[in-house]
């Protein structure tokens, strides 16, 4: 099984800080209403306590992430296992792959990542994307997954 690059997890945790620190602005905001309306102060609710719990509870999600997450291509069908608290094992055959794209937001970017989307033939939202590749390994990835449907399909598969 293949594993996804370190780096990923950067990405993922500064997804959380982002997340923390809204949270923080938000509690910033809301505490005096919460105040008023409880009828006392909450001690040790800080905004910068609120922010420093979601920002270790997302460097650790982000970790169990990463060591969960795996991805194969098979003999006839891409593989994922991905998911902290709920294993996800997803089977994409390549008869079903309806065409791959390559994507890199501006944070991939910077960091030197793509991600895979496989979408597939089925219902609104079958669409499979896997993180934290290389742009090399992406396009490797979306060219190979491009072949293996193809011949699954015949010519007219992506």
């Amino acid at each position: 099984m293949n594993r996804l690059d370190p780096k990923v997890q950067v990405l993922w945790a500064v997804r959380w800080l982002i997340v923390a620190v809204v949270l923080g602005g938000l509690s910033a905001l809301g505490r005096p209403l919460l105040a008023r309306w409880l009828g006392a102060s909450l001690p040790g609710v800080t905004p910068l306590a609120v922010a420093g719990a979601v920002l270790l509870l997302g460097v650790g999600l982000t970790a169990a992430r990463y060591r969960l997450w795996r991805f194969e291509v098979r003999e006839d069908a891409l593989y994922l296992e991905r998911g902290v608290f709920t294993r996800v094992h997803t089977v994409v055959p390549f008869v079903r792959i309806q065409h791959v794209d390559a994507q890199r937001g501006p944070l991939e970017r910077v960091l030197g990542l793509s991600t895979t989307v496989v979408y597939t033939a089925g219902s609104r939202g079958a669409d499979v994307a896997v993180p934290g590749l290389s742009p090399g390994e992406a396009d490797e990835l979306q060219d190979r997954l491009k072949r293996l449907a193809i011949r699954a399909e015949g010519e007219d598969a992506v």
